[in-house]
């Protein structure tokens, strides 16, 4: 009865690497993977009433015949806004009768090809495809008004096209872009990452990264963190990659594509610039749980207590859209993710299951998308069958309270080094000795304008610097600052450990960590104020004044010693009392409307 079963031999790395004390390990094994998709199969009319749930709840159809159902939205009527991958579009389904059902056939409010994540955010609909990210109010009637695009150039989808998108309690849009691949060294830094951009797309910077597809994310009501559920890294065997329970913070990296979970090493996959599985684990945050590998976590949502179950405050569900590769087959259901009364995750277990057949062949459904709805219960969309189920309890009382999660956490972890004074007007860059350094480009002379192929509107490759050599320094540092920009100042280069005998760099250097070959061997790049690594051109507001960029060349005593992916705050932390002299060069760069 299945319609796939293929098991395949794959040389893949031998267990030691899959140790966390030595992740550079490499000896080869054959690690058993399997093509195993399950048989899709018919719910009759009393499926709703098989599937599997805790004690005192219960599960029946709230809306069916709707095709592709993926993601769910809550509009502040009660209305669910409903995104359809297959037919291209978002239908509105209302249960205005209040039978706990769905009042009708679908209505269609949009459509674009590639639609996917959807939210809501003061009667505004937010909307995306792979690349794109729409907005549109919301009338009176459920209809939406004039559409508007954001963003139109998010980075090539590949493999992983269904992005998702919320708003955060700082009043911010958070994008998920995962990966183009199942591992690999992606070309764009904003591959596999999360994003943050303001409501209008008009700014933009990367939250968090080595986050291969974490579709469903969302805040904790009570804490205000960000917490997300990463898919795994495929065809590494039945037990690896698991699925990762985050939580992400600002400039973090979770690992991927080149260590998981607690520091193992991806034998598919070496990091680049001559670096070690063992320093990428040491700049990586581990997660905070994992779960049965390639149960394919999709849409997350947060209950923020009443009219469900009287425990439930404060926990994520998270829809298991169901395995592939995996034999025997792991998802298929809905997840429940514990924290404790400090918003700590702390255990994942089962909350739906009974979507696949009892001999384990086939499926009678692929869960996909979660909503709470305003009287508590939660809605569970299945992709494969176009049904979506309401999970009640029996015996609950009042409505949902409202999912208001306090801003704090995000605004501190973005106002980090903003607000401060520029580098060379700060005390850990004052210089012990009396030596001059005299900073050049050859694009560009003092106080003259950058040229644009060196700006983020342009080719964004990093200008050609050249400065003076000073006696004794032991290596030198870069830093690229604008304080015009409304960062104060944004950070668009961080650079150390260039050899004491290099005084200047070509310009196109590559955006990696570190740069390996010639001159350029051991030079380390960090992250900018808009989270990439290495240069990070000009890209002011259209219409804007002309920004002043600084290029702050520092000559130091000594090599540094600082993690991949540092900021500007710890490279001058470092720096602090090994300054021997410093330069600058100040370029301007403005953009037309």
């Amino acid at each position: 009865m299945k319609i796939a079963l293929l098991a395949s031999t794959l040389v893949l790395a031998a267990a030691p690497a899959f140790s966390q004390s030595s992740p550079e390990d490499n000896d080869k094994l054959p690690v058993q993977a399997h093509f195993y998709e399950l048989t899709p199969l018919k719910p009759g009319p009393d499926f709703a009433a098989s599937l599997k749930v805790p004690a005192g709840y219960r599960a029946a159809v709230w809306a069916s015949d709707l095709g592709n159902s993926r993601v769910m939205a809550l509009a502040p009527d009660g209305s669910v806004y409903v995104s359809r991958r297959s037919e291209a579009d978002i239908v509105r389904l209302m249960d205005a009768d209040g039978d706990g059902r769905a009042d009708g056939p679908p209505r269609v409010i949009v459509n674009r090809p590639g639609l996917h994540g959807l939210t809501i955010h003061d009667d505004m609909l937010y909307f995306m495809t792979a690349k794109e990210v729409f907005r549109a109010p919301l009338r009176p009637d459920g209809g939406i008004g004039a559409v508007e695009t954001l963003i139109d150039d998010l980075p090539d989808a590949g493999q992983h096209p269904n992005r998702t998108l919320a708003v955060g309690p700082d009043q911010m849009l958070y994008i998920s872009a995962g990966s183009t691949c199942n591992a690999c060294d992606e070309t764009s830094q904003e591959s596999a990452t999360l994003v943050r951009a303001s409501l209008d797309g008009k700014t933009r910077q990367l939250w968090a990264s080595g986050l291969r597809n974490t579709i469903g994310f969302g805040w904790h009501p009570r804490t205000g963190e960000l917490w997300g559920w990463d898919q795994g890294i495929d065809w590494l065997g039945n037990d690896l990659q698991r699925e990762e329970v985050n939580k992400i913070e600002r400039g973090k990296r979770y690992g991927w594509p080149y260590v998981f979970e607690d520091g193992k090493r991806n034998p598919q996959d070496e990091p680049p610039g001559g670096l070690t599985a063992a320093q990428w684990a040491a700049a990586s945050t581990d997660p905070t749980l994992m779960h049965v590998a390639h149960s394919a976590g999709m849409q997350m949502a947060f209950h923020p207590g009443g009219g469900f179950g009287p425990d439930v405050a404060g926990d994520a569900f998270v829809a298991l859209r169901g395995s592939w590769n995996r034999k025997p087959a792991s998802g298929y259901g809905l997840a429940r993710i514990r924290f404790d009364a400090e918003g700590q995750a702390t255990r994942v277990e089962a909350f739906v299951s009974g979507f696949m057949s009892r001999d384990g062949t086939g499926q009678y459904g692929r869960p996909c998308g979660v909503a709470v709805m305003r009287d508590g219960s939660i809605l569970l969309s299945d992709d494969a069958n176009g049904v979506i189920y309401r999970i009640t309890y029996d015996g609950a009382s009042g409505r949902a309270a409202p999912l208001a999660a306090p801003s704090g956490p995000m605004l501190e972890q973005a106002a980090r080094g903003t607000n401060v004074p520029l580098a060379l007007a700060r005390p850990e860059t004052r210089a012990s000795g009396s030596a001059r350094l005299t900073v050049g480009a050859a694009a560009f002379s003092a106080n003259g304008s950058i040229p644009r192929e060196h700006s983020e509107y342009g080719l964004g490759i990093s200008p050609a610097l050249n400065w003076s050599a000073v006696p004794n320094a032991a290596s030198y540092a870069i830093l690229v600052e604008d304080p015009d920009g409304s960062a104060k100042p944004v950070v668009h280069w961080v650079a150390w450990n260039i050899p004491a005998g290099t005084t200047r760099l070509p310009e196109g250097l590559q955006e990696r960590d570190r740069l390996d070959g010639g001159p350029l061997e051991g030079i380390m790049q960090g992250a900018g104020g808009l989270g990439t690594v290495g240069w990070y051109g000009p890209r002011p507001q259209k219409g804007d004044a002309p920004h002043h960029y600084h290029f702050e060349v520092l000559a130091l005593d000594r090599q540094l010693d600082l993690p991949l992916g540092a900021t500007r705050d710890q490279l001058l932390a470092a720096a602090a009392g090994h300054v021997i002299a410093t330069g600058n060069l100040v370029g301007t760069y403005a953009e037309p409307k």
